[in-house]
């Protein structure tokens, strides 16, 4: 069965995208979709990364673009995206 939703994509370009979810009662990944594997080096033992393992509940690849959105106009672009506005004091 295929739970469907809609997503906004920003890359390669803004769009709005339907896409499969993954099932919210399934007893394997829980409704998230795979599970993520810890590993270590095994030299060190230290912790190296993580890996995901996607859950046959889900199909991460089964997506339809429905409609690609418009690029802001360049006068509408912050010119500091780096700064939040909120976060500075009013005076």
């Amino acid at each position: 069965m295929i739970r469907l939703r809609i997503h906004v994509s920003h890359w390669p370009r803004p769009a709005l995208i339907l896409t499969d979810t993954p099932r919210p009662d399934c007893r394997y990944c829980d409704g998230y979709g795979g599970t993520e594997h810890d590993y270590g080096d095994c030299e060190t033992g230290e912790y190296a990364g993580t890996d995901w393992e996607p859950c046959t509940c889900w199909d991460e690849t089964r997506r339809w673009t429905l409609l690609p959105l418009p690029r802001r106009p360049r006068w509408l672009r912050r010119q500091r995206p780096d700064v939040d506005p909120w976060a500075e004091p009013p005076f």
